[in-house]
């Protein structure tokens, strides 16, 4: 018993406590930026990817990936309910008026365009593009799609997602030989992604003046 007793702790690795409480710390975040789209939740995927690639246990980053692209994939559906609910309520609800507060008219009109010509690859493109996943939601309620069909459109929209942001991750992980700055550099390419369509649309902007 007494060898049982000391050979428990030395069970449990630095990387494996890490491990325990990264990943669910990983799956509430993406899940809250998902109901609450203010956490930059790339940057969150891109830093625990950059993370794993210095891990030695197998399947971390396959373990980064399902963890991820879960929590998204729940998070929208849940929000695309609460957005249903508000919908058929005559008074609405708060839900769906953050959703509204959050797609501007001219984004709106452009999603429920795209929704209308490309259908469910619409809801892809929305997860990929920075601030384009909420107008597509609203376009797809004021639609009226079923959560059913809004669900099968969105899962592979979440996978898409999660492996682009992870990519990055690896990309910075790899670069450098520390974690931390592996983190840095995934969470600096992650912006630079998320801010290179509001430059280029500033560009031809201005160009066409």
């Amino acid at each position: 018993m007494p060898a049982l007793a000391a050979a428990a702790p030395a069970t449990l690795t630095p990387e494996s406590a890490q491990q325990a409480i990264g990943y669910p710390s990983l799956f509430l975040l993406v899940l809250i930026g998902a109901l609450v789209p203010v956490v930059p939740t790339g940057a969150i995927v891109s830093s625990a990817a950059a993370v794993a690639v210095h891990r030695t246990a197998p399947f971390s980053l396959a373990m980064v990936f399902v963890t991820a692209s879960l929590a998204a994939f729940l998070g929208d559906a849940a929000l695309y309910w609460l957005g249903r609910r508000g919908m058929r309520s005559k008074n609405g609800s708060r839900w769906l008026e953050a959703i509204r507060s959050r797609a501007p008219e001219d984004r709106l009109a452009q999603a429920q365009e795209k929704l209308t010509e490309h259908k469910v690859a619409v809801l892809v493109l929305s997860r990929l593009v920075p601030a384009g996943r909420i107008p597509v939601m609203l376009a797809c309620l004021m639609a009226k799609w079923p959560l059913r069909r809004f669900v099968r459109g969105n899962l592979p929209a979440c996978l898409a997602w999660a492996v682009t942001y992870q990519l990055i991750g690896i990309l910075g992980g790899s670069l450098f030989p520390e974690p931390w700055e592996g983190v840095v550099a995934a969470v600096a390419l992650t912006l630079l992604v998320g801010a290179a369509p509001s430059v280029w649309r500033r560009l031809r902007g201005t160009v066409a003046r």
